[in-house]
């Protein structure tokens, strides 16, 4: 009997054990590759929304300085006239102190006597007058310019601690990219998904550009140059590309200038079919939070995310959200 309640002591005390145990396993198992890439592409979609944010912001901040440079240099202008008028002022008062007080024996004795006298003072104090309601008219533009500017000032301010706020995020979403493709590497090898034959960087496989006429050729090849670079947030090369980045300095290499945001660019290209798809053209993909270049064959080449490389792939690497003809 003894015996028996001590299997039982036993078989009870396993099966705690066990019920302890399994959770914890659970809870350190090992995310599958495809959880893996479903929380990398996750990251990698915020990432891309602060970037484009970031980029938008970008142009605004620079719209912001140009318009504040064209402010300053009109007000630099008026601030001279403001003070060469009221320096003539101070000119006219003195002859009106010298008429009146100094020069009226002269002008009594002179042909034409007091009349000539009143004559000058008048004279005088229209000019005085003139000069007076110019000041006002420099002084109240001035004033007009300043306000403005002050208004640009602050905005320029909100600004750029919004710039600071979007990349403290995107420093930390690039510190989760990094850690879960590190996991990715670690358990299975490689840190993304593997890179379709067809897709593969053309800088990598000898592949060259298509021959391409015209403008839309010259950001072809570029974007084929740029194979093989890595994504860098914000920049537009030539040593790294974000996905507006890539775009906008294929078709600048083109003499044709875009906005480095992608929604920026969706508002300045016209608006086409996939049907109308040309190389050259751009594809936009994520609602707007993604593009780029179409390069002809169905494919397109695009800046990917963090830790990637500029790649070739399939127009339909994710669905695409339009298609746009650089004017």
């Amino acid at each position: 009997m003894s015996s028996l309640r001590n299997s039982l002591r036993a078989l009870v005390t396993a099966g705690l054990v066990a019920m302890l145990i399994a959770p914890a396993s659970a809870a350190r198992a090992e995310p599958t590759p495809a959880e893996l890439t479903q929380r990398i592409e996750k990251s990698s979609t915020e990432l891309e929304r602060v970037v484009e944010s970031y980029n938008k912001l970008a142009e605004d901040i620079k719209a912001n300085k140009a318009t504040a440079a064209k402010l300053a240099a009109r007000i630099g202008p008026l601030e001279e006239q403001t003070a060469q008028s009221r320096a003539d002022v101070g000119t006219i008062a003195v002859t009106a102190y010298k008429s009146g007080r100094l020069d009226t024996a002269n002008a009594l004795l002179s042909p034409g006597g007091p009349s000539t006298l009143l004559d000058r003072l008048d004279t005088l104090d229209q000019l005085s007058r003139q000069r007076q309601q110019r000041i006002a008219g420099y002084t109240e533009s001035q004033r007009r310019l300043l306000n403005e500017k002050g208004r640009l000032d602050a905005t320029l301010a909100k600004q750029a601690a919004q710039a600071k706020q979007l990349t403290a995020s995107r420093k930390r979403i690039e510190k989760d990219l990094a850690e879960l493709y590190e996991m990715r590497r670690q358990a299975y090898g490689r840190a993304t998904e593997p890179t379709p034959p067809k897709a593969r960087s053309g800088g990598k496989s000898g592949e060259k550009a298509p021959a391409v006429s015209g403008r839309a050729g010259v950001a072809v090849r570029y974007a084929y140059g740029a194979l093989g670079k890595p994504y860098v947030w914000a920049a537009d090369g030539p040593n790294g590309y974000d996905c507006s980045g890539l775009t906008s300095a294929a078709w600048r290499a083109a003499g044709k200038s875009l906005p480095h945001n992608t929604r920026m660019q969706w508002g300045v290209v016209s608006h086409i079919s996939r049907s109308e798809l040309r190389p050259g053209d751009l594809v936009f993909y994520n609602s707007l939070g993604h593009v780029a270049i179409y390069v002809g064959d169905g494919q397109v080449i695009h800046a990917p995310t963090f830790g990637r490389h500029v790649e070739k792939r399939a127009v339909d690497l994710m669905p695409p959200y339009g298609y746009g003809r650089v004017r």
